[in-house]
């Protein structure tokens, strides 16, 4: 006889079909089992789920006539664990999102393309070695023994602390100067739980996929050297976007089956399987990367500070600038801290001698100059020494816009509105937003003057100017200097940023320009100046947040100067702004992120802003912007009917800052509320009206809409 069961299924985030379906099956399965099902005229993959999470609730019964059978079971792959259930139902609850649209977007593509045959046979396949890897042979075979790095004081004493989690289980905000050898922290912190007990995993995870590789490679040495033998070909894996779909599967199914050891990943590793999770890192915390812009909008970060708490994991957070709202949450117990602040003030090697900021006042400079006369001379110095030096620009291309000086025409998007970036090397005038494309013209398309000019610079520009402005210049051994680019343009290909950071480590770069790619996580040895270039947009802007994201940054860029202690005593970071006496430069200048983050605070609590209040976002999307701001409209009279209403503030419709992408008018609403309780409240109470509001025909213009929760841009 059989039986009916509950499954998830991949739905469209806005379907009607967004809670389990019922099917049936000969014999009962056990939630998370993975299952081929019918939907419509095409077979997917579900999930088994319960319909109350921890409940032994049956799935309401339904006429046999009107229920299909599943197609299959997925033999071999457990049944995906309650605390991984768990994790999902409470992501989908509290981001607004399905429970089949989260629980199958954290699942790798293939597997929701493979049916119960092929799965076998992926199954039946054999690693590509039984043995240890090369580097775990290497290190047995070595005749010298292998003994781990010295710590420092505040490595040990931070390590000592994490220990005594009986005290204070966590979350722990680890605060450590760049230098200070966080990274060995974590080594040290996965090295406990994984000779603690033989089956435990570990989580760590990275803002950016071009820090996983070097950091892969450093865990790799370091556990090959540990575990010997025992390091096997999956003890370590990666998880990462850059990764092709037979690779991600073989990853998820190593954590899945308890194989990997070690999980190291983006943020879409926080939703990896793994059923003896111990010990979650994350670090460089406070990286906007974190969270996701599309589909479910969850922030990793916070949803790793969830699953620790749901599996007793204990959680780290890393930064040398953390979040604010992570800041906030590690005050002192008694204000009602809740995370452990540890904290590592010195870089490794006993020195604190961190980069001298020196501010240049652009008022002084001739107008258009691109580089202050002082910062091309200590340039011109420190390459003639044999050092590097880097120089951050977040603007790549050649020219933000093309103009012509007649008529004013400027290479508009046609598609958005949004100017097309000039990229000098193929001749092309580029949209970042929709990606339409087109070669430069000859002439302007306005009024035929062939005197059209590139306005104001981006990173291929600076790289050039460099290059004619350094060309006198000779390196110690005589050879012209070198300047290299690092930005997306520059990588799109496999490999090709591996290689030209091996390039910069390796001494072969002179100077390194780049965006925010080259500003994080790389332990440049020979960099002993960087230098920023036009910072100021950001002190001005209409989003709250956008100071603390620029000081993150140029502190995270200042990081990459001096790390090497021989070097360290002369590192320098310009930076060349118009506003010099501005407090976020002044405690920059300091290194002093405690000021700062005190200012910030006592700012956002003045306005009741995040930390101290809560916001989620509802985004339309038309072909028209009336359409979308009348849909917005509507949704928040709709909205002032809910009992919690006068909890939560809801603003009025506008439009998205860049408006138009891709032929479709975006606005955005901001609610906004000092509970978080009433917002999600008030937000689950508020999907039903939006669905009707979808489906009436004053508001058929609507393409799509959605609720972003804890919004990082504004």
């Amino acid at each position: 006889m059989s039986v009916q069961i509950s499954v998830l299924v991949q739905t469209p985030a806005h379907s009607p079909l967004a809670e389990p379906l019922t099917y049936q099956s000969e014999l009962p399965l056990a939630a998370g089992t993975l299952v081929r099902v019918p939907l419509g005229q095409s077979e997917t993959l579900g999930v088994v789920w319960e319909l109350q999470l921890g409940a032994a609730a049956d799935p309401p019964p339904v006429p046999h006539k009107t229920i299909k059978p599943i197609t299959s079971v997925l033999e071999g792959v457990a049944p995906l664990s309650k605390a991984w259930r768990q994790m999902v139902a409470f992501s989908a609850s509290y981001y607004q999102r399905s429970l089949g649209e989260v629980a199958l977007s954290a699942l790798p593509p293939q597997l929701k393309s493979l049916d119960a045959t092929q799965m076998q046979r992926r199954l039946r396949r054999k690693p590509p070695a039984a043995s240890a890897s090369q580097d775990a042979q290497a290190a047995e075979s070595s005749p010298s023994p292998w003994a781990l790095p010295e710590l420092t004081p505040a490595q040990a004493e931070v390590l000592q602390r994490m220990d005594h989690a009986s005290e204070h289980p966590g979350p722990f905000l680890l605060f450590g100067a760049t230098g200070s050898g966080k990274t060995e922290v974590y080594l040290r912190a996965v090295q406990k739980v994984l000779e603690s007990d033989p089956q435990a995993q570990a989580l760590v995870m990275v803002p950016e996929i071009n820090l996983t590789p070097q950091l892969e490679a450093r865990f790799a040495h370091r556990f090959a050297q540990l575990l010997g033998s025992r390091f096997l070909p999956d003890t370590l894996v990666s998880m990462h976007s850059g990764m092709t779909g037979p690779q991600r599967l073989k990853s998820w199914l190593a954590a899945h089956q308890g194989q990997a050891r070690i999980v190291l990943g983006t943020r879409m590793a926080i939703f990896a399987s793994m059923p003896h999770l111990q010990l979650i890192v994350v670090d460089e915390e406070h990286d906007p990367s974190y969270k996701q812009q599309e589909g479910a909008r969850y922030s990793a970060r916070d949803l790793a500070v969830f699953r620790g708490r749901l599996e007793n994991a204990p959680v780290i957070l890393g930064s040398a600038t953390p979040s604010l709202e992570s800041w906030h949450h590690s005050r002192a117990a008694a204000e009602g801290g809740r995370y452990l602040r540890l904290e590592m003030p010195d870089r490794v090697g006993g020195h604190s001698n961190f980069p001298l900021v020196r501010r240049v006042d652009m008022n002084h400079q001739p107008k258009g100059a691109v580089f202050s006369q002082p910062l091309l001379q200590a340039i011109q110095e420190r390459v003639a020494r044999g050092e590097q030096c880097m120089i951050l620009l977040n603007r790549r291309g050649y020219a933000p816009v093309l103009q012509c000086s007649d008529c004013d025409w400027k290479s508009e998007c046609t598609h958005c509105s949004a100017y097309r970036v000039f990229h000098k090397i193929d001749r092309t005038l580029r949209c970042h937003h929709c990606g339409f494309t087109e070669r430069v013209p000859r002439h302007c398309p306005a009024c035929g003057n062939p005197d059209i000019r590139p306005l104001g610079r981006g990173t291929e520009q600076l790289e050039e100017h460099l290059s004619e402005l350094l060309h006198a210049v000779a390196r110690p051994d005589g050879s012209p200097v070198r300047v290299a680019r690092i930005d997306a343009d520059t990588t799109q290909k496999k490999g090709t940023l591996e290689s030209q950071l091996a390039s910069v480590h390796a001494g072969d770069v002179d100077v390194l320009v780049g965006t925010q790619m080259i500003a994080k996580g790389h332990d440049f040895r020979g960099i002993t100046l960087v230098a920023a270039l036009n910072p100021d947009g950001a002190l001005f802007s209409s989003d709250f947040r956008a100071p603390e994201r620029l000081f993150s940054l140029l502190l995270q860029a200042a990081g990459r100067a001096g790390r090497s202690p021989d070097l360290s005593a002369q590192s320098e970071m310009w930076v060349q702004t118009h506003h010099p006496q501005h407090p976020l430069y002044a405690a920059l200048k300091a290194h002093n992120y405690p000021e700062f983050a005190r200012q910030q605070l006592a700012e956002r609590e003045q306005s009741a802003l995040p930390p101290f209040s809560y916001q989620a976002l509802l985004r339309a999307d038309a072909r028209t912007q009336e359409v979308a701001q009348g849909f917005l409209s509507a949704a928040r009279l709709a909205a002032t009917q809910l009992p919690a209403a006068e909890h939560v503030s809801c603003f009025a419709a506008v439009p998205l800052t860049i408006q138009r992408v891709a032929n479709v008018e975006r606005a955005q609403m901001l609610l906004e509320s000092t509970s978080r309780t009433a917002l999600q409240h008030h937000l689950s109470q508020w999907h039903s009206l939006l669905h009707a509001l979808k489906k009436d025909p004053a508001h058929k213009g609507v393409i799509r809409w959605a609720v972003d929760v804890d919004p990082l841009a504004i």
